[in-house]
């Protein structure tokens, strides 16, 4: 992707410190004290224009957000988007979202293992050549950093209209022996989900009425042990039924 920024751009993320963070590094391990709270902190990498990121924080107040990209145009109308969204409210700056100029292949030297509670991944690039499968932000040396950074709630949300990364997330997540939950190849085959946040892509896509995969990750202890007890729940009330006579 190729982005033609504004003129100046770089001295106006500069003058939006309390919002873009230009050198995420510095805080490793001190995301927390940014926020100044200790709510969970879920990113996004690969955030374009910042409509999910802006509309998740506005929506989840007890959650901290961080938004990253590596393009610093779209660091900037993810600025603008995140301002609009919280311009009605009663806050002249957005309390619990940030956004990172980084790129995600330096996810561990941002954040401090157990740092997170959510990885979200929409819309990443697919990259659909099979030489180029190392780059799919799915590819189990990704896979490898956000588990390691992931706390024991964490998990992996994905959403892609690209079939082929589905394809190879689904089976890259399972051969690195995580679980998964809430599949869907039509997400919005009965209409957009109430809990659903779309994103730039995603309103566009359906608006052509393209398919949105969709999946859940379980990576941390305490969100495994909640998935097996939810998936097994009906099981054992099928048990507990009285036998017919």
């Amino acid at each position: 992707m190729r982005l033609r920024g504004r003129k100046g751009i770089r001295e106006s993320l500069e003058e939006q410190k309390e919002l873009v963070i230009l050198d995420p590094k510095e805080y490793k391990g001190k995301w927390a004290s940014l926020f100044g709270n200790d709510n969970p902190i879920h990113v996004e990498f690969g955030m374009g224009k910042g409509q999910f990121i802006s509309q998740m924080s506005f929506n989840n107040p007890n959650i901290n957000f961080i938004g990253i990209d590596m393009y610093d145009e779209l660091i900037r109308r993810a600025a603008e988007k995140a301002m609009n969204v919280w311009s009605e409210s009663e806050f002249t700056l957005p309390p619990n979202v940030r956004l990172a100029f980084a790129n995600v292949e330096y996810a561990d030297e941002i954040f401090e293992v157990d740092e997170l509670e959510r990885v979200y991944l929409n819309f990443s690039d697919p990259w659909p050549k099979a030489k180029h499968g190392r780059r799919r932000l799915t590819h189990p040396r990704f896979l490898e950093k956000y588990v390691s950074l992931l706390n024991s709630n964490g998990e992996i949300h994905l959403k892609t209209d690209s079939q082929t990364l589905f394809e190879f997330s689904l089976n890259s997540f399972a051969d690195y022996g995580l679980h998964m939950n809430n599949i869907s190849l039509d997400l919005h085959r009965e209409g957009l989900p109430e809990w659903n946040v779309m994103t730039e892509y995603e309103s566009k896509f359906v608006g052509k009425g393209m398919y949105i995969n969709r999946c859940e990750v379980i990576v941390g202890e305490q969100a495994l042990q909640r998935y097996m007890d939810e998936r097994l729940k009906k099981y054992r009330l099928q048990e507990n039924k009285p036998s017919e006579v």
